[in-house]
């Protein structure tokens, strides 16, 4: 089992934005999400992990080698899926696979032909992979950006927001995939959708403004809000004065009215009743 280990990294851009600040954390084996709102430094630590860019003070170890040091060493136990995975015009995917193989050092060409394969099946794309990469959905491609990902047997799998504009079947799909994959490897989901962290992770970290702001498994920053949450139904008229009022976590339209999530001590009042806390209460709460 593989440990990823970042150290007081740190990284303050041109325009003056400290997009990480002092971030130290571990990371096993396993799904581990990276939740926050857009903004919040989610994708330059994404960057930094993945040898894209440099911090300006830190240090990152994936066991005992020095990834910053060593990225030639350290991009060969690397996987990247990025946001927006661009693909050439009018190639295949077994081409595709076969081209990225060929880049990651696979000479022989019947390891290639078997590898590709293998990858077309565990992603389930065996049988389109005579067709155009260019023409498929948004989920198939998310297929073939992990089947490339994977080739090279990496340590460490750095997926960056899978599931933006994919439909709920082809997120499900999705999400079978990737937790079948994160049984062996470290698999770094970076995302704003609370769902897919919920779904997927055992453990997870929340960023904002460029720090970690809760650290630990889905459970226990459920588990710290019990008792604390607190649901009622208003007019739109209201907002303001409860949220003048109240610890207003959240607000959401259900039938056309704003039903808003207080977090407090005790209830509040008669009116409001209490609730069991989501994920999206503890992602609101220590966001605010």
């Amino acid at each position: 089992m593989s440990t990823l280990e970042l150290k007081n990294l740190s990284k303050t851009y041109s325009n003056g934005v400290k997009a990480l600040d002092n971030i130290t954390i571990k990371i096993s084996s396993g799904m581990f999400g990276l939740l926050g709102p857009n903004g919040a430094g989610k994708s330059s630590m994404m960057r930094t992990i993945g040898t894209l860019q440099e911090p300006d003070e830190g240090t990152v170890f994936l066991d005992k080698l020095n990834v910053l040091k060593d990225s030639q060493e350290f991009r060969k136990n690397l996987g990247y899926l990025p946001q927006e995975f661009g693909v050439y015009p009018r190639i295949t995917a077994e081409q595709l696979l076969d081209h990225i193989a060929t880049l990651k050092g696979i000479t022989v060409k019947s390891e290639r032909k078997d590898l590709v394969n293998y990858l077309l099946q565990k992603v389930n794309l065996f049988e389109k992979k005579n067709k155009s990469v260019k023409g498929f959905s948004g989920g198939m491609k998310q297929r073939i950006g992990i089947a490339q990902a994977l080739i090279g047997n990496p340590k460490v799998l750095i997926v960056d927001e899978p599931t933006a504009g994919l439909d709920p079947g082809e997120r499900n799909r999705f999400y079978d995939l990737i937790s079948d994959v994160g049984e062996d490897v470290i698999v770094i989901l970076s995302t704003h959708i609370v769902d897919d962290v919920r779904e997927l992770c055992t453990q997870m970290a929340i960023m904002n403004n460029g720090k970690i702001v809760f650290n630990g498994s889905p459970d226990e920053g459920i588990n710290s809000l019990k008792g604390k949450v607190f649901e009622k139904q208003i007019s739109r008229s209201e907002l303001k004065s409860y949220n003048k009022d109240f610890n207003v976590i959240s607000n959401k339209l259900i039938g056309g009215k704003p039903v808003i999530h207080v977090l407090s001590e005790k209830i509040p009042n008669k009116t409001f009743k209490k609730i069991e806390p989501s994920l999206e209460d503890v992602f609101f709460t220590k966001i605010q």
